[in-house]
């Protein structure tokens, strides 16, 4: 299995082929390849920043030689008019770069915003939000980063690192109990050591995860926020609880107030705003 970096690099070179193809006349027609010039990376929306690190992984990958001056760092609440670092060197480098670079910046500053948001709505309470894998095809790792960077927590990257019984999986499998023992057999036989989560979508289905056990948390999927509370009663600390399905920014903090340690919200990663920048260059004197 390839590694976050790998699959990063791979990202960033699908991105740039298709954006590049087989060549940029539009540069190559204009600029010499002896020019050299400077960027900005410009705020122009309050928010948080995001994707820093990544913007310097995509120049260095396309021309090692491009040379970043970092002002501002992941995670740091910026206001219009900030300036977030500095790019210098081939301009043929930056003109090729600077859209990709902004994309991946603007986009993941636009989930750590929004997640920020979520973050301190729960402030008071035992609720951690998380996000899902709801997320754009191939910029996962990206936008779980700035999950991370906004101060949530990752579910799960995919579907190889956690056991989660879905309701599909139970209906499947024949139910809850029959669902969480297949689990319990398939990590023994693979002597693999993985969290199980099954969904529940109501209290028969909660009963039958309480009475089956061997479970790591248990994941309340649209419960009302008064059975959210009578559920998180009836589990009792035995295992961990997460509320899923339509929690809305209104709603968020009565489900935490229910006293469920995670809330998982798929809007983090599919209904974000991406926040406004630019990279503009800096003209020479």
């Amino acid at each position: 299995m390839k590694t976050p970096g790998e699959l990063t690099d791979e990202l960033i070179r699908l991105a740039l082929a298709e954006d590049i193809g087989d060549g940029d006349p539009t540069t190559l027609c204009c600029i010499p390849p002896s020019a050299r010039g400077k960027n900005r990376l410009l705020i122009k929306e309050d928010g948080v920043l995001a994707g820093v690190d990544m913007a310097q992984r995509i120049f260095h990958y396309f021309d090692p030689e491009l040379q970043m001056n970092l002002f501002l760092a992941d995670g740091t609440e910026v206001r219009a008019g900030d300036v977030a670092f500095t790019v210098e060197g081939s301009i043929r480098s930056l003109l090729q770069t600077e859209r990709l670079a902004l994309n991946v910046m603007q986009r993941m500053s636009g989930i750590a915003t929004l997640t920020r948001r979520y973050v301190k709505q729960l402030e008071g309470t035992r609720t951690q939000v998380l996000d899902t894998r709801k997320t754009t095809p191939g910029m996962r790792i990206m936008e779980k980063e700035a999950v991370r960077i906004g101060g949530g927590g990752n579910h799960r990257i995919g579907l190889f690192d956690m056991i989660l019984l879905k309701d599909n999986h139970v209906d499947f499998a024949g139910g809850i109990e029959q669902a969480i023992t297949c689990a319990q057999r398939y990590l023994k036989e693979k002597g693999q050591d993985l969290k199980i989560e099954v969904e529940v979508r109501n209290f028969d289905e909660l009963e039958e995860a309480l009475r089956t056990g061997g479970i790591d948390r248990i994941m309340l999927d649209n419960f009302s926020i008064a059975d959210t509370r009578e559920a998180v009663r009836r589990v009792a600390g035995r295992y961990e609880t997460e509320s899923s399905g339509g929690i809305t920014f209104d709603s968020l903090r009565p489900y935490a107030d229910c006293g469920v340690d995670y809330i998982s919200v798929g809007a983090l990663t599919h209904s974000v705003k991406s926040l406004d920048m630019s990279l503009k260059a800096i003209p020479s004197e």
